[in-house]
Order: C-alpha cells, then sequence, then structure tokens
C-alpha cells in the first residue's frame, strides 16, 4: 500500500502541474476578459517557462541550508497565494507578475519533494517512488487541465485558478500531517554547486534534456501532425492528448519499476523504444487508425525513462541532491523550449512529416549520452 505521506506529495505535485497546463484551456477567456490579444495571453505561458528555469536553480541554492518540511510548506503557501492572486488580477499586468512569482518555486518544490519521498524508502525502490511522483504530473495533463478548463467553461477563467489554490491548500494539509520531517544534510550552497559541477551529474541532467526534446517535439506538434497528415478529425485532438496522457500514466509507472531494477541498461532501453516508436509513427503517418493507436504508444514508451532519468540526478548527486534536481527540472523547461523551435525550423523547411525524423534524431542523441555515461560507470568499476 503506498505511503499516506508519499500521497499526499503526489496530490501537491498534481495541483502544481495542474496550474502549469491548465492555461491553455482558459487562455481565450482571460484574453477577452482582460482585454490583450491571444499572443500576449499566451505570454503567460513563456513567462512561466522562465521562472522556473531560472527560478529553481536560485532559489533552491539559497535554501539548501532550510529544513525541508518547512521549506515545502512554505512553497506551497507561496503557490497558494500565487494562483488566488491570480484568480482575482483585476489586469493582466497582476496576472503575468502572480504567474511568474508562482512559478519561481515549482522546481525547488519538486527538488525537495524527490528527496523527502526516496528518503523514505530503501534505495532499491527510489525509482519507483519518484515514477509515482511523476505519476502526480501524468495526472495533471490527463485530469487536471481537462478539469480545469471545464472548470473555466462553466463558472469562468478565475474559478479554475481558485480551484488550483484550494487542491495545493489540501495538499498543504495533508503534506503538514502526514509528511515525517526529514532530517536535512549539513550542506552548502557552495557544496550543490560543487556536485552540479560534476561531470557524472552534467551527463545525467544532459541526458534529461536531449532524451526528451524528441518526445516534447512531437507533442508540441502533435494536434497539426495529426489533423494534416494522418487526417484525424480536429474535434478529436482533445481525445488524441487524453490518450497521450494516459499512456503517459502508465509508462511512468512501469518505467519506475523496471529502473529500480536496471537504471542505465533500462535507460538506454527505454529510448531506443522511443526512438523506434517515432520512426514506426513517420512511416505510418499517412494512416489514420495507426497513428491514434501510436499516439498512446509514444506517451507511454516516452515516459518509461522519465523516472529513471530523475533517479540518476539522484544517485550521481550524493550527499547534495537538491540544486541537481532543480537544475534537472529547468533542464526539462528548455528542452520544451528547445523542442518548439527546432519543430518550427523543420516545419518550415523540410516539412511536417519530418518532425518525426529529427526527433528520432535527437533521441538518438540522448541515448548515446546515456551509453557513454553507462560505459563511464562501468570503467570507474574496480575488477
Amino acid at each position: 500500500m503506498m505511503p499516506l505521506s508519499l500521497v499526499s506529495l503526489m496530490l501537491c505535485v498534481f495541483g502544481i502541474t495542474t496550474g502549469e497546463f491548465v492555461i491553455a484551456g482558459i487562455l481565450p477567456d482571460i484574453s477577452a476578459d482582460l482585454q490583450v490579444s491571444i499572443p500576449t495571453a499566451g505570454l503567460l505561458v513563456t513567462a512561466y517557462a522562465i521562472g522556473m528555469v531560472v527560478g529553481g536553480p536560485v532559489l533552491t541554492a539559497l535554501t539548501v541550508r532550510y529544513p525541508r518540511k518547512p521549506l515545502i510548506l512554505t512553497l506551497l503557501v507561496v503557490t497558494i497565494v500565487g494562483n488566488l492572486v491570480s484568480a482575482i488580477a483585476p489586469v493582466y499586468a497582476v496576472l503575468f507578475l502572480a504567474r511568474i512569482i508562482t512559478s519561481l518555486v515549482i522546481s525547488t518544490f519538486f527538488a525537495n519533494a524527490i528527496v523527502i519521498a526516496v528518503s523514505t524508502v530503501p534505495p532499491e525502490k527510489h525509482a519507483s517512488t519518484v515514477s509515482k511522483l511523476v505519476f502526480g504530473t501524468n495526472l495533471a495533463i490527463v485530469l487536471g487541465a481537462p478539469l480545469g478548463t471545464f472548470v473555466g467553461d462553466s463558472f469562468g477563467w478565475r474559478a479554475t485558478f481558485f480551484t488550483v489554490a484550494a487542491i495545493c491548500a489540501l495538499g498543504l494539509l495533508l503534506t503538514w500531517r502526514l509528511v515525517p520531517a526529514v532530517a536535512s544534510e549539513s550542506t552548502s550552497a557552495m557544496a550543490e554547486l560543487k556536485v552540479v559541477g560534476n561531470r557524472n551529474v552534467q551527463r545525467a541532467i544532459a541526458v534529461t534534456a536531449i532524451g526528451n526534446a524528441g518526445l516534447l517535439m512531437v507533442f508540441t506538434y502533435l494536434a497539426p501532425l495529426l489533423t494534416d497528415l494522418s487526417g484525424v478529425s480536429p474535434g478529436l485532438i482533445a481525445v488524441m492528448l487524453l490518450l497521450f496522457g494516459v499512456g503517459a500514466a502508465v509508462g511512468s509507472l512501469i518505467g519506475g519499476w523496471l529502473a529500480d531494477r536496471a537504471l542505465m541498461p533500462w535507460q538506454i532501453a527505454s529510448l531506443a523504444l522511443l526512438t523506434a516508436v517515432l520512426l514506426v509513427m513517420w512511416a505510418a503517418s499517412a494512416s489514420t487508425v495507426i497513428s491514434a493507436v501510436l499516439v498512446f504508444v509514444v506517451g507511454l514508451v516516452g515516459f518509461l525513462g522519465v523516472p529513471g532519468m530523475q533517479t540518476r540526478v539522484l544517485k550521481t548527486a550524493t550527499g547534495a541532491p537538491r540544486l541537481a534536481l532543480a537544475v534537472n527540472a529547468s533542464a526539462w523547461q528548455l528542452a520544451a523550449a528547445f523542442a518548439g523551435w527546432l519543430g518550427g525550423v523543420v516545419i518550415d523547411g523540410p516539412g511536417l512529416r519530418t518532425v518525426y525524423l529529427v526527433a528520432a534524431g535527437v533521441t538518438v542523441l540522448g541515448m548515446l549520452v546515456s551509453a557513454y555515461s553507462w560505459r563511464r560507470d562501468r570503467a570507474a568499476v574496480p575488477v
């Protein structure tokens, strides 16, 4: 049975991540109500991502000496306040500022939540424990974002932010009551920075950035890939996104279980599988039925390696893992930004279908970095 402390942290991750993804479903309503253009409203997404990339490493470095449980409770309070201010924002500038402030604490919360969660289980269960936290993110994609959009359509976009704040408040209460006060290591910002400078840690973070960029490229342009190439009706895109999310949720749980048994071999195998699936999607892009099935498959296979990637960073950053995990979360955001840019370049150049091939090529690069890291690990072990 899953510990209640882990359930509490999963709920927090679900609430926080829902607050990140739900903006896409209510963007037109925000644009109309606050009288700004859609592109201007879209900057809320960009600002949030930049806040996570910059805020995560900086805030984590500044808070390494703080006890973990009080720290994550404080970060949750900031998240709740940020969503409440977003809900009552009278003008766009206030909403923009509230979104930035909220985003600054997200990566630091994830990093500390992972460290707290794995500290309560033996090392052989680290990856499966991380996978359960990742599952909270998957649920935000599958349930949180559609639920937030439904609330926004029914009661107005402000109600969506009130709902996210309520979920985070419930998570705060459960975390306060159920999550143990885990002792912090005697560390410093310099010690954390030194760990991030370790080549093994850097390679682990590079795998997150490179290995996921191909998947994120396909996800970013999934709607045009399906409608323009595969003949999927635009009205079914929401269903396709749901299939992707369900596949990702299943994949993260299976991937955590497998990574506990063979971390690096499975990380390499998962990236190889993802490369194969992306190539099949390219070959079968003209088939509506096959492409629809592959949407679920690519979500599942794409997230098979994610828990292992987080666990790899945790294991290489021994003694001072929080900054490394925060940088790793920022690496995911950078991968998403890079994927969006590269996919646009490919579409303007060779064409939409080539996105699958380029995504497969980028994934191979991630697999090669993983294989090199594993080779270095094995070479370092005395015979």
